[in-house]
């Protein structure tokens, strides 16, 4: 017999599901490959990005200020649950992207004509669609602003392009590459923060260029500087704990030095040593995070610089060169006092458990001694006590015999022909043998009890 094919005929009937039930996470992490989808940029265009610090900003406010713009009225904060916006506006596209640290703000908007290429150093500021009084109330605090000009051009003379481009930054020293394996686009930037607080970059491409490839250089251009930048903070915080890393390591050197020649007491080292281990642990705490982030937005640039696949220019260093030059030095400063701060409380480890060890060996040695003067107190009070128990013994016969002497005068003048003292003196040894004999007997008992 073949098996039941399911009907269809039903249209309310519920798709047949050949699976356990979802995990909870499964749909979240499944579209998380499609949470922040590149732009699509038809040339030519002008891309205007600022990425600020999120620290103290919620959510709310930053819903607050994108409702400020042309028919947004409606947005609210569960709209930006997704960390991913993009809203279209009259004339231009706005996305916007919350990360752990940074929020992103990229517009794309068609190029003024008076910056096309072959221009000198062109005005951008005045031909953005949205005014600069709404950039200038973004909330957080800006660490990266790039206005990035994609241009239509031929790339079969590179050298021709790059002369160009050159000009469009008024002859300031470039750094620029061709980008893809056949060449697809050109990049050109000069890195100089000018007095507007943006950063300049341009891009040429074919004029046939897809606007899906545009998008994508778009993002990975614009992502490079920005992890450039999260990466560099590290490096401030590396300078500013230099010296304290250096006091603390001498410090930690003249205890060290101390334990050694024994010169200090040992709770004076321990009283030390413990503010020194709250100083780094301290430091580790405030710190630890900040370089660790260093070494992830690293790998991060790296790897943009890579998806790039940059071929150079004659004359010029491409980017990834001048990240080399420029960016390791930095990241190299970050890891190495990353490194310097775990091997400080490293060191401040083993230094407080050879001092513990010190202190341990010291009140063994104590204890021993106290031990030894307990013992010799038990020895003298066994002395003591078996003097007193032959004392005893001679005073408990003593009054035994003393009544026994009064037993035998009382039957002598009873009448009974006995002699009292005679009596008494031939009693004496059975006394003292029955009276030590009775106290063996307790003794036996108390020993029997314990």
């Amino acid at each position: 017999m073949g098996m039941n094919k399911p009907t269809t005929d039903d249209p309310y009937a519920e798709p047949l599901r050949a699976l356990p039930p979802d995990d909870p996470l499964r749909e979240s992490l499944h579209n998380e490959v499609h949470a922040r989808p590149s732009a699509r940029i038809r040339l030519p265009a002008l891309v205007v990005y600022l990425a600020v610090y999120n620290e103290g900003v919620t959510r709310e406010q930053e819903c607050e200020h994108l409702r400020q713009l042309p028919g947004q009225h409606a947005l609210t904060p569960e709209d930006l649950a997704g960390n991913f916006l993009r809203l279209r506006l009259p004339g231009c596209t706005l996305k916007w992207e919350r990360h752990t640290e940074f929020t992103r703000y990229s517009l794309v908007q068609p190029l003024p004509e008076t910056a096309a290429l072959g221009s000198r150093e062109p005005e951008l500021l005045s031909h953005l669609v949205l005014p600069p009084q709404w950039w200038a109330a973004v909330p957080g605090r800006t660490f990266c602003a790039i206005k990035l000009a994609m241009v239509p051009g031929d790339l079969s003379a590179p050298a021709e392009r790059l002369t160009d481009a050159r000009q469009w930054f008024d002859d300031h020293p470039v750094v620029a590459s061709l980008m893809g394996s056949h060449a697809h686009s050109m990049v050109v930037t000069d890195f100089v923060l000018r007095d507007s607080g943006f950063e300049r970059m341009l891009v040429v491409a074919p004029p046939d260029t897809t606007e899906t490839r545009a998008g994508r250089i778009s993002a990975r251009l614009l992502e490079l500087e920005t992890y450039r930048l999260m990466a560099l903070r590290g490096l401030p915080v590396a300078k500013g704990l230099a010296p304290e890393l250096a006091e603390a390591e001498q410090q930690l050197a003249r205890i060290t030095a101390d334990l050694e020649r024994k010169s200090s007491s040992d709770q004076a080292m321990l009283d030390t040593l413990v503010g020194l281990a709250a100083r780094v642990e301290k430091a580790m705490a405030e710190h630890v995070y900040r370089f660790s982030a260093t070494r992830a937005y690293d790998t991060l640039v790296a790897q943009r610089i890579a998806e790039l696949r940059e071929r150079p220019i004659q004359g010029t260093q491409t980017i990834g060169e001048f990240m080399q030059r420029r960016l390791s030095p930095a990241i190299a400063t970050v890891a190495s006092t990353a490194q310097r701060l775990t091997s400080l409380s490293e060191r401040v480890a083993r230094t407080s458990a050879l001092l513990r060890t010190r202190v341990d060996i010291a009140t063994e040695v104590q204890n021993q001694q106290l031990l030894e003067k307990l013992t010799r107190g038990q020895e003298l009070q066994l002395r003591l006590q078996s003097t007193v128990e032959g004392l005893s013994i001679a005073a408990i016969s003593y009054y035994v015999v003393s009544l026994l002497l009064y037993g035998a005068k009382a039957l002598k003048t009873a009448g009974v022909p006995i002699h009292p003292e005679m009596t008494a003196g031939a009693l004496i040894p059975l006394v003292l043998w029955s009276v030590w004999r009775t106290t063996r007997r307790i003794h036996a008992k108390l020993h029997a009890g314990h």
